[in-house]
């Protein structure tokens, strides 16, 4: 997640849009019995290549949903998206998890399950091929699919990195 920290965005201005992934019910264990409570895991972005996600806990559902909102905004990023796909394919790993994002032709829509399908969505990409290995774990899967929409980089960037021109990051 070397990316991470330049692709910060502010939230002014974003019409941002929310999907909850995952809701539990977590149990607190006490003296005096049990304590329930809800973990919410909210995806929110644009749709045009701004994303974040965030983790609410409240012993009300909505109370959690509104919360992993909040927290989701705070951790915004930009994710390079041309023409609808991304620029290359992205392996990343996060706890058990392990995520596989590859660009995928127009019409091919979004192959993705779950929690992996709402980060996307929730990025602007409609063609892409994703794969899931290792646990399925909704929260490790969309950190691992976040920490993989980081490390990518559109020609433009490489371009300014290498100190070179566009022409010359394609004719080598």
């Amino acid at each position: 997640m070397a990316n991470t920290n330049m692709n910060k965005v502010r939230t002014s201005d974003l019409e941002l849009k929310d999907r909850l992934v995952s809701i539990q019910r977590v149990t607190k264990v006490t003296k005096g019995g049990r304590t329930f409570s809800f973990s919410a895991i909210v995806v929110v972005g644009n749709e045009n290549g701004v994303v974040g996600y965030g983790l609410g806990k409240a012993s009300e559902v909505t109370s959690a949903i509104a919360k992993g909102v909040e927290d989701a905004k705070k951790n915004l990023v930009k994710i390079p998206v041309i023409n609808g796909t991304i620029p290359h394919k992205q392996e990343m790993r996060f706890g058990g998890s392990l995520v596989m994002v590859r660009p995928a032709a127009p019409g091919t829509g979004i192959i993705a399950g779950g929690a992996m399908r709402a980060v996307l969505e929730s990025v602007g990409v409609k063609n892409v091929l994703a794969k899931s290995k290792g646990s399925s774990n909704p929260h490790n899967l969309v950190k691992a699919t976040i920490a993989a929409l980081c490390e990518l980089r559109d020609a433009y960037s490489v371009a300014q990195v290498r100190g070179i021109s566009m022409n010359q990051v394609f004719n080598g």
